[in-house]
């Protein structure tokens, strides 16, 4: 006989959700609230004023003096989660992949791949200024070892933003490589011994086995690396190289590691200290992200299923 629980106090589950929904409402929806309120205004944070211009911070994003600043950054966004995804999630699924294959002797490497996820996107930062300092770093005291070899890194434009998405790899490794793990553990080895006795070689068997198998959770990890790449990038970047340096044409009207989200940011609380117009940009993300939700929701029940569905 089934048994179903159920609230015999009528209205308690209206006060379990009620702390929930406090929190929400405080810090999500009513901020977006204001954000929305905010992109029909020209505001200046620092002066106090406030006029209401409608949608011209809207027109502003796509045309106008300060559009090309707003389209690089927004390539540059989607450059960069193309250069964080794909990489990060294929480094991520071979390393599960041997550590899957060590047996045992995996445990102590599953520990360590694990715990930069653990560290807070600041402490990461840090760490990658350290290793990169053009002076006393280790990265170029260990080239300097061994050749003249000594880059700039967060001078030059393409080293910044390569440098950039190596930090976002190596901090969101640890949380991938969870899920990787978790689904080539509920992987049948008979799968992989019969291919190896079909003479399939160890990257033809990752390729034809190991990938289509994994599908469902590389679908789920596409989404939220995007997010990640889209939100989370911001204290890695603000600590490296504060959205520069300026690159070179057509990456000259703002830094080459301006994202969308640090864009919001220099708009809003930098020099111009343009409320109002940061307020558009963070509108307009809103929705980008909010059409990608749509997008998981909509096609997760034909990509992504369960063992034993």
């Amino acid at each position: 006989m089934e048994h179903r629980s159920r609230f015999k106090a009528r209205g308690l589950e209206v006060v379990f959700l009620l702390p929930t929904m406090l929190i929400l409402i405080l810090f999500l929806y009513y901020p977006a609230w204001q954000s929305i309120i905010l992109s029909l205004f020209r505001s200046n944070l620092f002066l106090g004023t406030r006029k209401f211009i409608g949608f011209e911070n809207f027109r502003n994003l796509f045309s106008g003096a300060l559009a090309p600043a707003y389209y690089q950054s927004l390539l540059q966004t989607l450059i960069f989660s193309v250069m964080v995804i794909v990489p990060g999630l294929l480094i991520s699924l071979v390393l599960a992949n041997l550590s899957i294959s060590l047996g045992k002797r995996g445990k102590i490497y599953q520990i360590l791949l694990i715990w930069p996820y653990a560290l807070s996107p600041a402490v990461a930062g840090t760490i990658f200024s350290f290793l990169f300092n053009p002076e006393v770093g280790a990265v170029n005291t260990l080239l300097g070892a061994f050749s003249n070899l000594q880059p700039r890194w967060l001078d030059n434009p393409i080293l910044a933003f390569l440098l950039v998405v190596t930090a976002c790899i190596w901090k969101n490794l640890g949380y991938n490589y969870v899920f990787y793990l978790a689904a080539l553990q509920n992987v049948p080895r008979n799968v992989y011994e019969a291919a190896d006795i079909d003479g399939a070689g160890v990257v033809r068997s990752f390729f034809k086995i190991t990938v289509p198998l994994v599908g469902p959770v590389t679908y789920f990890l596409i989404f939220t690396n995007l997010s990640y790449s889209f939100f989370e990038a911001f204290a890695l970047i603000d600590l490296l190289t504060l959205g520069g340096p300026m690159g070179f044409l057509p990456f000259d009207n703002t830094g080459v590691t301006t994202l969308l989200i640090y864009k919001i940011f220099q708009d809003g609380f930098g020099g111009s200290s343009n409320m109002g117009f940061a307020s558009a940009q963070s509108v307009l993300l809103m929705g980008i992200i909010g059409l990608i939700t749509w997008f998981q929701f909509k096609f997760a029940d034909k990509n992504v299923h369960y063992g034993g569905e």
